[in-house]
């Protein structure tokens, strides 16, 4: 008879491609993983990993087991779906990942509220960017994940997953208190096309759509620094170092000498949940997603 859990650890070798991306995935040690595999090739008999370089590779009876520990395990999930929508109640432990601003805007409300709706259920939150967030909900390492889109370019997301919309996140620019056009009521992203701009960090998706957006109005963006955190952007605004689009969900408060102005065309960030379709009948699923959307009535 075949481990689950051998399975699991040769499902998570092949998503990964590395021992040491399994053990992350799988929470526990590089050690753990190679032992688990050296069970499985002992119970049927066969070499399923070799030596590649510094790293190891799937053999080909590795690859075939592997392909029938996805769809096995897709079916332990199923399975647990059913059994789970057939007692009626949100139990066990649900992983929620979400990008930095939705984490902090929409994650404790939701937390809080599910341990009290929920008491049974455990909610482990991550933060992630979206992109790394949509791989994980497809591996399985996460459960569900907050991700978005802005208004002009859509992040790629798989078939395979559901999505409920949570609401709509509108962003400003932030300008320098002595900035020229610090005292407009609205202004166009042409109008600091000779400006020096702060940004997410390179190949982020939010970096991609301001580098599309600038460019899309005729302006070759002059990026002078990066930043994850909005906190930290702000801060390099307020000592006069450029501007920033900053998102509304999860701001809180701006520091003294920025100033924040509207967009004349707004710009928006679609923000909804995305989950695997076979997971979609599991209550702590739909009690996730319900508390999300109550959080995102009034976020933070």
């Amino acid at each position: 008879m075949l481990n689950l859990e051998r399975l699991r650890t040769l499902d998570a070798l092949a998503r990964h491609g590395s021992v040491s991306g399994a053990a992350d995935g799988l929470h526990v040690t590089t050690s753990a993983v190679s032992q688990q595999m050296a069970k499985l090739e002992r119970e049927i008999g066969q070499q399923l990993l070799a030596k590649n370089g510094r790293g190891v590779r799937l053999t080909d009876a590795g690859r075939l087991l592997a392909d029938h520990a996805a769809r096995i395990l897709s079916q332990v999930e199923l399975a647990q779906a059913d059994i789970e929508a057939q007692r009626g109640q949100a139990v066990g432990e649900v992983r929620i990942g979400a990008f930095p601003t939705a984490a902090r805007g929409l994650l404790p409300a939701t937390i809080s509220a599910l341990r009290g709706a929920h008491p049974e259920l455990r909610v482990r939150a991550h933060e992630l960017e979206p992109a790394e967030a949509v791989r994980q909900v497809v591996r399985g390492d996460l459960d569900l994940a907050v991700v978005l889109d802005w208004n002009n370019k859509r992040l790629p997301v798989p078939g395979g997953l559901a999505r409920a919309q949570l609401l709509d996140d509108a962003a400003d620019v932030a300008v320098p208190v002595d900035h020229p056009l610090a005292r407009h009521t609205e202004v166009d992203l042409e109008d600091f096309a000779d400006d020096e701009w702060v940004s997410w960090p390179e190949g982020e998706f939010c970096y991609e759509w301001l580098v599309f957006t600038l460019r899309s109005k005729g302006i070759e963006p002059r990026i002078a620094h990066t930043a994850e955190e909005h906190h930290t952007q702000l801060a390099l605004i307020s000592a006069g170092l450029g501007v920033c689009v900053t998102p509304r969900l999860g701001r809180g408060s701006v520091p003294e000498g920025v100033r924040l102005i509207p967009v004349r065309q707004k710009m928006l960030r679609h923000i909804y949940a995305i989950w695997r379709v076979d997971a979609d009948r599991r209550p702590s699923i739909r009690a996730a997603v319900s508390a999300l959307r109550s959080a995102a009535v009034s976020p933070a």
